[in-house]
């Protein structure tokens, strides 16, 4: 993770060096100065996050659907009122049918695939805990692990997963050589199975096994404070409980860091290329400073962002400090702000200036941070189409490396929450439909002009407007060769959006990146002025050398203050 550090050294050695030769040009300072977000490659991607699961069964071999005897585990509905129904068995998505859609991700304009756990679960559903019902929220009872978060060996693929030549390294290797996209493995650390409450012990659930198939620890059915220190098989446990059922994995063990750790390095291996982290904040920061010293002693621009669900952007930035490991986060407060601007037509873009912290924030880098709109543990935006346009719009332009959940590209299951149909299966045929929505046609547009564009992925970000419907900023890049300026008109309204920008309008020609149109501002025409249809975006591009006094101090002062 680019340290703060690192950045006001470099500023400072460019003003001295500038102070030096008082007669040189306006360019040639420039040169000595680099503007950008982060020096983090990653910062550079698109995520389209995959509940592997439920996206498409491309293997129906896999399925399983016999497992689980009396506690069957494939398919499994809740049904609500209206017809309505949620599932909590699994549902036949594999590796296969990812793959199969990987030119249909590439297309729309991402660059990386997230996919949720692919670690060994439980064959059974779980027997103990409280049932859950339609629209229910923490009660895994009757549920099963097909979401891959109830691990009971960390080195071991779930069945459903791969297939017959489709191993979780031929299905990264196969992504990256064939397609140009990364692989994000969803992580965990904090909890195995669900492991105890149960009427009978089942097989897997709170037991834990090595890479060679041997039992490590073992719940043994038992409550947490039931749990015998003098057990070898507990030690890997926690004596206190924390989320429902689940195993509470105690990471002072020493043997349990070295499991866990190693576990990831042996992802890593396989094709993994960044790291989600599920329920970061359940595990104390001294854990993962060790696993990121480690990892990255090994792997020195390795990404990872963490699930830390809160809304706080202070105890949210604790997880991205060098100390405490120097892993991002997702970007819960603009999560937040983003639902309530683009789910209510009579919303202020106001309220997204006041998220991003450009300058003097609590991160140590607020470039680095996942944004996004909704995800599998919380209720789907709630928008309509022209919303959801205006999201991807916004997401695809401002800072941060953007995250959409699947189906969010054809409105899918709209405003529904886990077990009301947020995570329901996606599939082939609805694959089809989203390819011919209108949502998908405005996000594969700007989704491949920011894959394009190098200063939409890492520039920095000047705020010029955030004001009612509209929204003008510029993101700026200089670094390893590349100068640019994008300015970005967003409209979020009903009306066309009348803009006249000049303020820090470098003087040259101007790109428009969605039409043929260009732009010369000179001294006569010192203005950039343009109308932006309802629901649009315009983004200008300027290429060359930048000498526009203001914009460069208020550059130098970003990069200061980041």
């Amino acid at each position: 993770m680019q340290q703060k550090t690192v950045s006001k050294l470099a500023i400072a050695l460019s003003f001295a060096l500038s102070a030096c030769a008082a007669t040189t040009e306006p360019a040639k300072k420039q040169e000595m100065q680099m503007f950008y977000g982060s020096a983090q490659p990653f910062t550079k991607e698109a995520v389209y996050f995959v509940m592997t699961d439920r996206f498409v069964d491309g293997d129906p071999s896999n399925n399983q659907e016999q497992q689980g005897g009396d506690y069957p585990t494939f398919g499994l509905p809740i049904k609500g009122e209206n017809g309505e129904v949620a599932y909590v068995g699994y549902m036949g998505g594999d590796f296969k049918g990812v793959l199969k859609n990987a030119a249909y991700i590439k297309n729309m304009g991402f660059t990386a695939v997230w996919l949720t756990p692919i670690l060994d679960n439980p064959d059974e559903a779980f027997s103990g805990g409280e049932p859950i019902t339609f629209g229910g929220a923490f009660k895994d009872g009757g549920k099963t692990g097909y979401h891959g978060y109830w691990a009971n060996n960390f080195y071991q693929i779930d069945e459903h997963l791969p297939s017959e030549g489709l191993s979780y390294k031929q299905y990264t290797q196969q992504m990256r050589e064939n397609f140009g996209l990364k692989s994000v493995l969803d992580i965990v650390a904090n909890h195995g199975t669900p492991s105890f409450s149960m009427p009978v012990d089942q097989a897997k659930f709170g037991e834990l096994y090595d890479q060679e198939g041997k039992l490590v620890a073992d719940h043994q059915n038992l409550a947490t404070e039931d749990l015998d220190p003098n057990n070898p098989l507990h030690d890997f446990f926690h004596k206190f409980p924390d989320i429902m059922q689940l195993s509470n994995l105690d990471e002072t063990n020493p043997r349990l860091r070295e499991y866990l750790i190693n576990s990831y390095l042996y992802w890593i291996e396989q094709g993994a290329d960044a790291f989600r982290i599920d329920t970061i904040k359940h595990v104390p920061h001294a854990f993962w400073r060790e696993m990121s010293d480690k990892i990255r002693a090994q792997y020195p621009n390795f990404f990872m962002f963490g699930e830390s669900f809160d809304y706080n952007p202070n105890f949210l930035a604790q997880h991205t400090l060098p100390k405490n490991g120097g892993i991002s986060v997702l970007d819960f407060p603009q999560q937040k702000a983003i639902v309530s601007v683009f789910e209510n037509q009579d919303s202020d873009f106001a309220e997204l200036e006041k998220v991003l912290f450009l300058s003097h924030g609590p991160y140590e880098n607020p470039y680095e941070l996942a944004t996004f709109y909704d995800n599998h543990d919380m209720p789907r935006m709630n928008a309509t189409d022209e919303g959801f346009i205006d999201a991807n719009n916004w997401l695809f332009t401002s800072r941060g490396i953007p995250v959409v959940y699947q189906g969010s590209e054809l409105g899918f299951m709209r405003g529904k929450a886990e077990h009301q149909g947020n995570r329901n299966y996606l599939g082939q045929e609805k694959i089809e439909v989203a390819k011919r929505h209108p949502i998908h046609a405005a996000l594969s547009r700007i989704a491949n002009v920011r894959k394009t564009t190098p200063a939409l992925q890492n520039g920095l970000q000047v705020n010029l407007e955030l004001a009612g419907n509209k929204a003008a900023f510029y993101r700026v890049l200089v670094k390893d060769g590349v100068s640019q300026i994008a300015l970005v008109l967003l409209n979020k309204g009903n009306n066309v959006a009348e803009f006249e920008i000049e303020k820090y309008l470098q003087q040259g020609q101007w790109k428009s990146q969605l039409s043929d149109k260009s732009i010369r501002v000179n001294d006569t025409t010192s203005s950039l002025v343009s109308q932006v249809a309802p629901h649009d975006v315009q983004v200008w591009l300027y290429n060359g050398v930048i000498t526009q006094t203001q914009l460069l101090e208020q550059l130098s002062d970003l990069m200061r203050n980041k």
